[in-house]
């Protein structure tokens, strides 16, 4: 498939267009015209990079890419290193970031949901851009000890787990995956039991316990495979692209 032909295949598969982002989303590093093997993970880390390199892949599909906004336009160090690794290999870097996030059937929020069993989900209200923060029910009411070891076994690392002092049993579930510990307020307004995200800030504790809310914190990474690999079986389903998911492990 060509290059420009899949660019705007993804362009018009994850509606990038209304999307106010952090970075460019779509072809970030120009590789060959022909793609016929893709390689996808979660960050354009080094280490994937050599993955990609190693499995002869033309073009490199990702959710964390480069050119980030506020972040310094001089090309040396690390992004040197990788840039030059990309284009020595004639390798296409295609990133996608908010899209992938709050994609409908393929984002990472989704996909999260389906992951844990979270039931009548939908879009939490008022925060844009529209499902960036998700909502859902569990099938049963469970336990914060037990919702913790669900998330820990099928995420495959242990989470974080602050509780308030009600530690009461948790029926409804709110979740951005990623750094989305900003958005613990915003479900606890909507009488949400509980609160999944990736990462944890010093002021979240306080509002776990000041605002009765459960919180957990399951990992940037972990908690974002699954939108870039989603994307990834898609393509080569209705494509017929070789596609392999790299999962490089980051505890983080």
């Amino acid at each position: 498939m060509h290059r420009d032909n899949l660019e705007n295949y993804l362009k018009k598969l994850l509606v990038i267009g209304p999307i106010n982002d952090y970075c460019p989303n779509g072809l970030q590093i120009q590789g060959k015209d022909e793609i016929k093997k893709i390689v996808t993970g979660v960050t354009a880390s080094q280490a994937l990079i050599d993955q990609a390199i190693a499995l002869q892949a033309d073009a490199l599909l990702v959710h964390h890419g480069y050119f980030w906004k506020n972040e310094s336009y001089v090309i040396r160090g690390i992004k040197h290193q990788r840039i030059k690794a990309l284009l020595e290999h004639n390798i296409n870097l295609f990133a996608y970031h908010l899209p992938l996030d709050i994609h409908a059937e393929l984002g990472n929020n989704v996909q999260l949901g389906q992951l844990l069993s979270i039931n009548n989900v939908q879009a939490l209200p008022n925060l844009k851009p529209d499902g960036i923060v998700m909502q859902g029910e569990l099938e049963q009411s469970l336990s914060s000890k037990l919702f913790a070891e669900q998330i820990s076994t099928k995420l495959n690392r242990q989470c974080l787990h602050i509780a308030p002092s009600s530690n009461k049993d948790i029926n409804t579930v709110a979740w951005c995956t990623g750094g989305g510990q900003g958005y613990i307020e915003a479900a606890a307004e909507q009488g949400i039991d509980a609160f999944i995200t990736g990462e944890a800030s010093e002021q979240t504790t306080h509002i776990a316990h000041e605002m009765n809310i459960h919180f957990f914190a399951a990992g940037h990474h972990a908690t974002e495979r699954y939108g870039i690999k989603a994307l990834g079986e898609h393509l080569k389903n209705e494509l017929g692209l070789a596609v392999d998911f790299v999962d490089i492990n980051n505890p983080v």
